[in-house]
């Protein structure tokens, strides 16, 4: 057995599949590049990890994996002994919002930082669970003032958490948490990062840039499927959540603490098959490490952009703001979105829109997951033969 195998008991095989019905075939379906940010394309011992055997989650081999689990997504956030990390059944959304509605005392408040579509969730779910707060919008796209966060805090002294993403997935921009970090620390109060679209590939480490609450997804990044995230931090600050108000049932990280640590199982059914895909993205994870993960991405993002750019497509950001798993993408004159997701899906590749400001005259190119440099290079190679661009380069255009 691997260290990403699941340590679960052997089952007796499946009995064989029964023939497909009126309307179903057993032909595997192509191939398809998803180029947007969430699913992604996964490894192939990914997948098959899902298949394996029915599990009882209240069964010590579910709270083996589980625990195993726990332990590989602290390592992976850079968590030292002192930390552990809540896995739960749901989207990346469901992480933020567990920690937002959890951390927060009965006499604090919450300081949202926003500069695109993700920052303003943040203050969006911090207002759904009536927390007092102050949102911070500082424009799609426009980098973080530290020096309005500072003063933010200063005037405030009620203002017990900062809330700020990571990689602002509406715009492809990074934002400097560790500096975020350092500030709301001089003032005594502590962070939530949302780093949905950045842990495991993007330079972030829990230790190093204390964070004080870190929310991820199994996705993304990490390279598992959808339908896990996860909340991690200091035992003792988990511990101490029981003093605060319970906001919410599912989504309440004492109730999940005490299950997970205490009893070892899950307070709710889980995914199970996720688990298991999960465990195995997780070891590949490790094994390859985020340092030649966020390499093998920004590999990625250099052949895609030079690629783009002999196309005549540009990008409104500076590469020192872009993530390496998303770009946004500046349409050429005349080129819509819709020119090219069809053509685009027809080929094998799928492309995401654009949101906000950006909406109109942009599209999104994620280099997250198992691709390869033949998938951009294959998509290059589709977008070149869109009749769209195909026209805009006999016509001589550009978006310069």
């Amino acid at each position: 057995m691997t260290a990403s195998q699941p340590a679960v008991r052997r089952q007796a095989a499946p009995a064989a599949e029964p023939p497909p019905g009126p309307g179903e075939t057993t032909a595997r379906p192509r191939r398809t590049v998803l180029m947007n940010p969430g699913p992604v394309v996964t490894d192939e011992r990914v997948r098959a990890a899902l298949g394996g055997p029915d599990l009882c989650h209240r069964e010590p081999e579910f709270a083996e994996l589980m625990h195993r689990v726990r332990d590989r997504v602290t390592r992976i956030c850079g968590g030292g002994a002192e930390h552990t990390s809540l896995v739960l059944t749901g989207s990346g959304t469901a992480a933020v919002e567990a920690a937002l509605a959890s951390v927060v005392p009965a006499d604090g408040a919450v300081l949202t930082l926003d500069n695109g579509h993700y920052g303003r969730r943040l203050h969006d779910i911090a207002a759904a669970h009536g927390l007092r707060g102050h949102h911070l919008d500082f424009g799609w796209a426009v980098p973080l003032d530290l020096g309005a966060v500072d003063r933010a805090l200063a005037a405030d002294p009620g203002l017990s958490h900062v809330a700020v993403v990571h990689h602002e997935t509406s715009t492809g921009m990074l934002n400097d948490v560790a500096a975020v970090t350092r500030v709301a620390h001089r003032h005594g109060r502590e962070v939530v990062v949302d780093a949905v679209s950045s842990v495991g590939a993007e330079d972030l480490d829990l230790v190093r840039d204390g964070i004080d609450w870190l929310a991820g997804s199994a996705n993304k990044c990490l390279e598992g499927m959808p339908g896990l995230s996860f909340v991690t931090g200091r035992r003792t600050a988990l511990a101490a959540l029981a003093g605060h108000p319970r906001r919410s049932y599912s989504l309440d990280l004492t109730r999940h603490f005490a299950a997970q640590e205490t009893s070892g199982t899950p307070a709710f059914t889980p995914a199970v098959p996720a688990f298991y895909a999960f465990d195995t993205a997780l070891g590949l994870a490790l094994r390859e490490g985020v340092r030649a993960r966020r390499d093998r991405y920004r590999a990625l993002v250099r052949l895609l952009c030079d690629g783009l750019e002999r196309l005549g497509f540009a990008f409104p950001l500076p590469p020192e703001h872009r993530a390496v798993g998303l770009t946004l993408v500046k349409l050429p004159p005349g080129v819509s979105y819709e020119d090219l997701h069809a053509p685009l899906k027809q080929a094998g590749y799928i492309v995401y829109a654009a949101l906000g400001p950006f909406a109109e005259g942009h599209f999104r190119l994620s280099t997250l997951g198992a691709l390869t440099p033949e998938d951009i290079t294959g998509f290059l190679d589709a977008l070149a033969r869109t009749p769209a661009v195909a026209r805009t380069h006999e016509q001589g255009g550009s978006s310069r």
